[in-house]
């Protein structure tokens, strides 16, 4: 009977670990990456892309997780239409021939059980880099409005323009641009 009852337990463990993995799918109303630079120096610029995709999994107790977010870069808002375009030409996002921006994970950082950092690949016009993603507030609650567990995070990076063949008018226009990815995802 102990035997038996060892072996239960044993082969229950796999399951019970498996169990503690939870599949959060990104809110694209609440998911706006955006990014700044300085423009000529006259003033730091944002803008923002308004279509993302994505998901985000996650098993806080064994402190693992992969996060695959995916950007239309044909979403780029500047608050200006004619920027916007000028935005998706070949001289910058080239969206006709690379219209999303992706970011894929191969690691998150805890300290403790607060999520501090995800490491992973950023691919923008093919060009694939990798990125490690500084996360400055994580939190996950039950959402007051959908009434299903939700996740959300801020993670900011600095990369170069240059490095994904964006670099036109650098260095006049900074070739450093600062990402943003505010997150909020609700759980499946």
């Amino acid at each position: 009977m102990k035997r038996i009852t060892i072996l239960a337990l044993v082969a229950a463990v796999p399951v019970a670990a498996l169990a503690a993995a939870e599949t959060y799918v990104i809110d694209g109303k609440h998911t706006l990456p955006r990014f700044e630079y300085s423009h000529f120096g006259y003033s730091t610029q944002l803008s923002r892309f308004d279509k993302t995709t994505g998901t985000i999994t996650l098993d806080r107790a064994a402190k693992t997780g992969a996060v695959e977010v995916v950007i239309d870069a044909t979403s780029v808002d500047t608050g200006y239409a004619l920027f916007n375009g000028h935005l998706q030409s070949e001289n910058f996002f080239d969206t006709a021939k690379h219209p999303t921006i992706t970011f894929k994970s191969s690691r998150m950082k805890f300290e403790g059980d607060r999520l501090v950092a995800v490491e992973g690949d950023l691919t923008i016009k093919g060009i694939t880099r990798p990125l490690t993603l500084t996360v400055t507030s994580f939190q996950c609650m039950p959402h007051p409005v959908v009434k299903r567990d939700a996740c959300g995070a801020n993670a900011t990076a600095r990369i170069r323009r240059s490095d994904f063949n964006l670099g036109k008018f650098a260095p006049a226009v900074s070739d450093e641009v600062t990402l943003t990815i505010p997150v909020e995802a609700i759980r499946q």
